[in-house]
């Protein structure tokens, strides 16, 4: 049953401590080591930079001692930054792990036996999402933390603004991160299903991401606008930013194209679905008498 395929997962990557700390607990206490390091640097600097002409509007509102500190603005910003590259990369290698793992301890042929083929593949995707949404969850305290670290080395007012369209984004821009993190791991899925090798489900998404990244630059010269539909539907990171300005509204969201959003979702769905049914028809295929 697929219960008891995510009830052996999660049983499996809890008593993996190194898993663990890579893919929930390293993002987040690196990010509130470097956050707490700029704030004091900063504050250190803050006379020479204050005076400098050409520093950057969003740098004196940082600095600006005194004042209000809206957690709950600050939370719905940090929604819309939980699927970063640093936490796509480290979520990556416990995703990569749990698909990958039993063709390198070559335990197929001892649990396929005990359930089907599409309930193993999806006890693992299931567990991959709920790492995902722990290491959300964790970033988001790591954003408070670093919040209130700032508030203390600026002495700034910490307050708690949220009103129902703050909370909507909220919940649209965590919805929308997690999604983002589930679509990159896809490819490491079929990656391990088709390869057989964690070091393939490590680096293919990885390779594909940078790719997509500089695909606007490359398809530049060949006059193919970034709003174009063959540069959506090779950059499901740019259509997640599409669909997250869609969410925050304002100037971001009337800045965007006519038809963006729709070839933004398009985009992710299929980033996210094709990979996932071909690990699935692969895998059901695949001979593991031997493994």
């Amino acid at each position: 049953m697929l219960v008891d395929a995510i009830r052996a997962e999660g049983f499996r990557i809890s008593k993996n401590r190194t898993l663990i700390f890579w893919s929930l607990l390293f993002v987040p206490i690196f990010t509130i080591a470097i956050g707490a390091i700029t704030q004091f640097v900063l504050k250190a600097n803050e006379a020479k930079l204050l005076a400098d002409s050409d520093a950057p509007p969003g740098l004196r509102e940082m600095m600006a001692s005194g004042g209000q500190l809206d957690l709950a603005q600050s939370l719905v910003q940090a929604a819309g930054n939980v699927a970063n590259p640093l936490v796509l990369a480290f979520v990556l290698i416990g995703a990569a792990t749990l698909y990958a793992g039993d063709y390198r301890w070559e335990t197929w042929r001892l649990i396929s036996a005990r359930n089907s083929r599409v309930n193993l593949m999806l006890g693992k995707l299931t567990t991959v999402a709920g790492i995902a949404l722990l290491a959300m969850l964790l970033m988001l305290v790591a954003a408070v933390i670093e919040n209130f670290i700032r508030a203390a080395i600026f002495e700034r007012q910490v307050v708690f603004n949220a009103t129902g369209e703050a909370f909507g984004q909220f919940i649209g821009q965590l919805g929308l991160s997690w999604l983002r993190i589930l679509q990159f791991t896809m490819m490491g899925m079929l990656a391990a299903a088709v390869t057989r090798s964690l070091l393939a489900a490590l680096f293919v998404p990885l390779v594909l991401g940078v790719a997509q990244f500089f695909s606007p630059n490359m398809l530049a010269p060949m006059g193919i606008l970034p709003d174009a539909w063959l540069a959506m539907l090779i950059n499901p990171g740019a259509a997640v930013d599409a669909i997250s300005a869609t969410i925050a509204g304002g100037e971001r969201a009337a800045a965007l194209s006519d038809g963006l959003v729709l070839k933004a979702w398009v985009s992710l769905g299929l980033w996210t679905l094709v990979p996932l049914a071909g690990a699935l028809a692969w895998f059901q295929k695949q001979d593991l008498s031997k493994e």
